[in-house]
């Protein structure tokens, strides 16, 4: 997995992703089934998510997800770490535009509107991510793909510590246990 900085953070490409050009898919389905598809997406709980939530669990973090803090901070984050004033957003790939993701396609299908979509969702992320930034809030964003097999979830755990910027008081108990005296 690589990880790569722009100005709007950091962006985490699983491993063996290459970059490449966006490309286009064709569209299966009637606009009636398409609409019904699209319609049963879900906004929360996602497996992405739900994976990263057992990582930091697993880790000794602790987080919340429904909180007041959740809910009252723009943008509504995924999941708050209140202790090491961290917010982390998991983006799917598809409704964020994540580029250069093989699981990313823009479709062929009304392509100028869905275009504007996902700018608009994109230039709101980056609102969102200043306005914590200026609230004092370290902001992750972790892609969809970064939790997508076992070889990418193996990377993303044993890098959590450093994407939330704190270590973990667990970790440098042990050491200091384990070293002689």
């Amino acid at each position: 997995m690589k990880a790569r900085n722009s100005t709007d953070g950091l962006f985490l490409l699983a491993p063996g992703s290459k970059l490449r050009a966006i490309a286009h898919m064709a569209d299966i389905w009637s606009p009636e089934k398409r609409s019904e598809v699209m319609s049963r997406i879900r906004g929360g709980n996602t497996k992405p998510e739900l994976l990263v939530r057992s990582m930091l669990h697993r880790l000794g973090y602790r987080f919340t997800v429904t909180g007041p803090k959740n809910k009252s901070l723009p943008g509504k984050p995924d999941l708050v770490l209140p202790k090491y004033q961290v917010v982390i957003f998991v983006h799917g790939c598809f409704w964020h535009g994540h580029e250069h993701c093989p699981d990313f396609k823009m479709p062929s299908s009304k392509t100028e509107w869905w275009r504007a979509k996902l700018a608009g969702n994109k230039a709101r992320d980056a609102r969102v991510e200043k306005q914590l930034q200026g609230m004092g809030w370290h902001v992750v964003t972790l892609w969809a793909c970064a939790v997508k097999n076992a070889a990418a979830r193996e990377w993303l755990e044993a890098r959590l510590p450093a994407l939330i910027g704190r270590p973990l008081v667990r970790v440098l108990r042990a050491r200091v246990a384990e070293e002689p005296e």
